[in-house]
């Protein structure tokens, strides 16, 4: 049950660009028991791209199917990605750790926001404004834990799934009242998810 509601709610924030995993780094082959989530999983990449590249119309796959399998994310953006969900969602459920990390890799896909997971974590607004307050307030710092990093992982094998949440917040401390005119996604745990 708690794998359905998770693998619900990741669906239900995602966009569906795949900015980040366009080029084709290596091959698979596909084994008995493998399914595009698991490949997802296993290279940091999402099951999106890895349709896309392979001109996949659904997530069927073959035993002994040859698929091309897009860049993935490193290992040093994941790690920055987990001290931010770390940060930003301790004591938020589960699903509320993936939508976090799923709210920055859709912000890497949309045009209004930098290329990259560390230039998306670290921006700084016009009005000289850091878009994540750990980054400000050195909470980034801190060491991710298991869940933080089982999150991003769950994020980036379904981004380009659904919504596109690219804001989140917590009602009861926001100060910034521009971002309740936003088009609310979803509710977890204490944040709204918003695009």
């Amino acid at each position: 049950m708690k794998k359905f509601f998770i693998t619900a709610c990741a669906i239900a924030l995602s966009l569906t660009g795949t900015h980040l995993a366009q080029a084709a780094s290596h091959s698979h082959t596909v084994q008995t028991g493998d399914t595009l989530y698991q490949l997802g999983q296993d290279y940091s990449v999402s099951t999106e791209a890895i349709k896309q590249l392979n001109n996949k119309q659904s997530a069927s796959i073959s035993e002994g199917e040859t698929l091309q399998i897009p860049a993935a994310v490193s290992s040093e953006e994941r790690e920055l990605l987990a001290r931010l969900v770390h940060a930003e969602a301790q004591g938020e459920p589960y699903a509320g750790k993936v939508a976090v990390a799923t709210v920055v890799l859709n912000r890497v896909d949309h045009p209004d926001f930098p290329n990259s997971i560390k230039e998306v974590i670290n921006e700084i607004g016009p009005s000289g404004h850091y878009a994540f307050s750990p980054v400000q307030n050195g909470m980034i710092d801190q060491v991710a834990d298991q869940d933080a990093k089982d999150a991003v992982q769950e994020a980036i094998a379904y981004q380009g799934n659904s919504q596109g949440s690219i804001y989140f917040y917590n009602p009861e401390i926001a100060t910034n009242h521009w971002i309740g005119t936003q088009t609310e996604t979803i509710r977890i745990g204490k944040h709204v998810f918003a695009k």
